[in-house]
């Protein structure tokens, strides 16, 4: 029997691609791979009866190539608030073992890097998404300005972390990760940014 479970909150996404990435679009990325860093804040949560209200969990993705025809190196951090029971729940949602679109993100990785439990800082104010993972990772994206004032958005795209959710498109101020034998050290590159809702099938 499959465990119920649903998630919802605010995702955010850097990458170094030049903005708006072509990956979303199924073409390859800017410089041939495709390096980024996926974090997601958790308002709601429910794994069985477990609660996952306001933990964190971040996925850093490496592709050698087009995403969706290369297989991913991955390593994911876990909120270190959470408790062994929610680590658990989240690890088996985020791996695609539960189900739902996680699943369906799980399906290009080829390699997992690892697993930690880390301090995450993550902050959403505006048009500002910030992450933090004291000694691995520092991510800071700045939605763009379109017509009118108005965000720039992306919506349907075939390659989406939240899908249903229109993504606003935004611009890194800083992106830095390093653990796993990769170092990347970018600014002014892709962002994208959206809120998400997760559940089992």
């Amino acid at each position: 029997m499959m465990n119920q479970w649903h998630l919802a909150g605010t995702y955010f996404e850097a990458c170094n691609c030049e903005a708006a990435c072509p990956c979303v679009f199924l073409s390859a990325p800017t410089e041939g791979n495709c390096t980024v860093l996926i974090a997601w804040h958790i308002s709601r949560g429910k794994f069985d009866e477990i609660a996952l209200d306001g933990l964190n969990v971040a996925l850093a993705v490496h592709a050698p190539g087009t995403m969706v025809a290369t297989q991913w190196k991955t390593a994911v951090y876990v909120d270190d608030q959470a408790s062994d029971a929610q680590k658990g729940a989240l690890l088996k949602i985020f791996s695609g073992q539960a189900g739902g679109h996680p699943a369906v993100l799980a399906s290009f990785v080829g390699e997992m890097l690892g697993v930690k439990s880390a301090p995450m800082h993550f902050q959403g104010k505006g048009k500002t998404r910030r992450l933090s993972i004291p000694g691995v990772a520092e991510a800071e994206i700045e939605a763009l300005e379109g017509q009118n004032g108005q965000p720039v958005t992306i919506a349907n795209h075939p390659l989406c972390v939240a899908p249903g959710e229109p993504a606003t498109v935004a611009r890194s101020q800083r992106l830095r990760f390093t653990d796993y034998g990769m170092d990347w050290q970018l600014s002014g590159r892709n962002g994208l940014m959206s809120d998400f809702a997760y559940q089992s099938t």
